[in-house]
């Protein structure tokens, strides 16, 4: 009588997988969504995706092939590529009637090293992760993710958008936005500049490689954290705000009047490294971590 039932319930269990399966199976076709994959055998060249809706994600691979998932939300839109000898172009091409939900592509590209990529996407997620080789990422609202990335540029332009940058050693980053908070973990390297309007400026990380560290807003804040042993040559001032140092610094000449509360200056260590921090009406604070 148990084996009976036992078997009775594996049945019942059979049935209920294949009918979520087949549940999975219509959704996927009543969204008429469909999966397209190119493949480009590439030397040093530039990747180019430009995607209205949608996510784009890029991480590394071996061998010398691009390869490039996208699935395609419904039949409003197209993708348009091309090869040519030192590009590779790809492009969402929307359709009469296309909205946000029925154009949108969502794109997983892998690429291998010495490749440089240039994303822009409306609204969709852009994340760069584990490259070797330029990054240029750009949208307007969308969320923006560089990680894991060395002996690079990279460079971001967003207007609302977020920017987190993290593990990025030994690379030139040039961050531009509007509004949208940069957060910058474990960044260093010879050049690192972040221009903000309004948006908030969080670093933590340790001024490395002898750089020139440059962090602007024009009203939001700034907060930089470093450990004791980071060394380097500091000026900080904010013409409104408030501004506050956690470190004690050795006093140096400066082209502005050092005024407590609202501007600092001096150097910790061999002073290997340029900081300027800077805000007309944001609040500036160098954390010691």
């Amino acid at each position: 009588m148990l084996r009976i039932e036992e078997k009775l319930t594996m049945r019942r269990v059979r049935r209920s997988i294949h009918a979520v399966i087949l549940l999975a199976l219509v959704s996927a076709l009543a969204h008429g969504e469909t999966r397209k994959e190119f493949r480009y055998t590439v030397g040093h060249v530039t990747l180019s995706v430009i995607n209205q809706y949608g996510p784009i994600v890029v991480k590394p691979a071996p061998g010398n092939q691009i390869i490039v998932v996208a699935v395609l939300h419904s039949d409003k839109v197209e993708i348009d590529q091309a090869q040519n000898r030192n590009r590779v172009d790809i492009h969402s091409h929307l359709l009469p009637g296309a909205t946000a939900d029925s154009g949108q592509v969502d794109y997983d590209i892998q690429i291998p090293a010495g490749v440089s990529v240039v994303l822009r996407s409306a609204n969709g997620r852009l994340r760069a992760e584990g490259l070797r080789g330029d990054v240029t990422l750009e949208s307007p609202n969308a969320a923006i993710e560089v990680a894991d990335i060395n002996h690079s540029h990279v460079r971001v332009k967003t207007m609302t958008g977020p920017v987190r940058l993290l593990n990025i050693r030994d690379a030139h980053v040039e961050v531009t936005s509007v509004s949208g908070d940069v957060v910058l973990n474990a960044v260093n390297g010879p050049q690192v500049r972040v221009n903000e309007s309004s948006g908030h400026i969080n670093y933590d990380g340790d001024f490395g490689y002898g750089g020139e560290y440059r962090f602007s807003s024009n009203s939001g804040d700034i907060e930089a954290s470093a450990p004791e042993s980071a060394s380097m040559e500091v000026e900080a001032h904010s013409e409104k705000g408030r501004v506050v140092n956690d470190f004690q610094l050795e006093p140096k000449h400066t082209s502005f009047v050092v005024k407590a509360g609202s501007a600092f200056a001096g150097t910790m260590n061999k002073a290997a490294s340029s900081v300027r921090l800077f805000s007309i009406s944001g609040k500036i604070h160098l954390k010691k971590r």
